[in-house]
């Protein structure tokens, strides 16, 4: 008997932060803002900007600093947790009307198997109702992409956005992922990519090609790189099962400084890059995380340990 195709929606709510500020104070609509640091101080970084900010070239991750110069008026909305929550909660609460098969990726998207819904309802159809719905009933924005496995839904709901449906089938992969910049894929970060450019990996296509295999090995592991042209070519997980990633398990990254350092800043770019290599590998590996802790080690090598743990498991960073 042949294995039934699974239908899995990635639904992403575009700019969450954002929404749900816009949502509380309805006036900035029509303002160019980001969530996250300080106005005052002109210090910490950005969570989201609005699609207002992004025009500008305004962007996550961001030194508030360097945005104002970038927009002077740029307002600055502090985070709210307990608002992010609040929504969350009502997103996943709207989605079970629909399937009991979900997956929180993070905060602010999930996978759904929609394959029996399917059966009742076309699939476009289904996804373009579960996202006038949220944005109608409940103001929350979401690009939806639909696949037949967990990666490629999850790429398919990033190449429309805002409010894009879009749907991957794996005869379409060469068409539609291949020419994508190599940045483009899900879980390969923002210190791999560039590495991957520099030897003539410019885009997903590049990336298969049997003849640049040796070059990419250079970079990362074999078993890295075979994860990643599985899940590019519709050939990982098409399970939703939160029980699979009970495993307990750790990975981490650490680095040692030549000198010591107090500067918040220059601290805080160090932890970034630090997250985004320990995120590759999470991706690479197809686990999600619960917990995320930091250590640092001062001069007298001492350490300071913090943790903090989510209410649900997710791969999203």
């Amino acid at each position: 008997m042949k294995n039934e195709i699974k239908i899995i929606f990635h639904i992403d709510l575009n700019a969450f932060f954002a929404s749900c500020a816009m949502i509380k104070e309805p006036y900035l609509k029509d303002k160019v803002f980001v969530v996250g640091g300080s106005s005052t101080s002109r210090r910490g970084v950005i969570s989201t900007a609005s699609y207002a900010a992004r025009k500008l070239g305004i962007h996550s991750a961001m030194n508030i600093n360097d945005a104002m110069r970038i927009y002077p008026k740029l307002v600055i909305v502090p985070t709210q947790f307990s608002l992010y929550q609040k929504y969350s909660s009502i997103f996943f609460n709207y989605l079970k009307k629909y399937s009991d098969i979900i997956l929180q990726g993070s905060i602010d998207e999930g996978y759904v198997d929609m394959t029996e819904a399917s059966k009742k309802k076309h699939p476009m159809e289904l996804a373009k109702e579960i996202q006038d719905g949220l944005l109608k009933e409940h103001g929350l924005p979401c690009s939806i992409g639909i696949a037949s496995t967990l990666f490629l839904a999850k790429m398919a709901s990033n190449i429309k956005k805002p409010m894009g449906i879009t749907v991957l089938r794996k005869k379409d992969i060469v068409e539609k992922l291949f020419p994508l910049p190599i940045s483009d894929t899900y879980g390969i970060g923002k210190k791999t990519y560039p590495r991957l450019e520099a030897i003539g990996i410019a885009t997903i296509g590049d990336f298969t090609k049997n003849e640049n295999k040796e070059k990419i090995l250079s970079i990362m592991s074999e078993q890295s790189y075979l994860s990643y042209i599985n899940h590019i070519m519709g050939r990982s997980s098409d399970v939703i099962d939160p029980k699979l990633y009970a495993i307990a398990k750790s990975i981490s990254n650490e680095t040692t400084l030549n000198y010591n350092m107090d500067v918040p800043d220059a601290i805080l770019k160090i932890i970034i890059e630090l997250l985004e290599y320990t995120h590759e590998r999470l991706v690479s590996d197809e686990l999600v995380a619960k917990t995320v802790g930091i250590k640092l080690r001062d001069a007298n090598f001492e350490s300071i340990n913090r943790s903090m743990t989510f209410g649900m498991h997710t791969d999203s960073y």
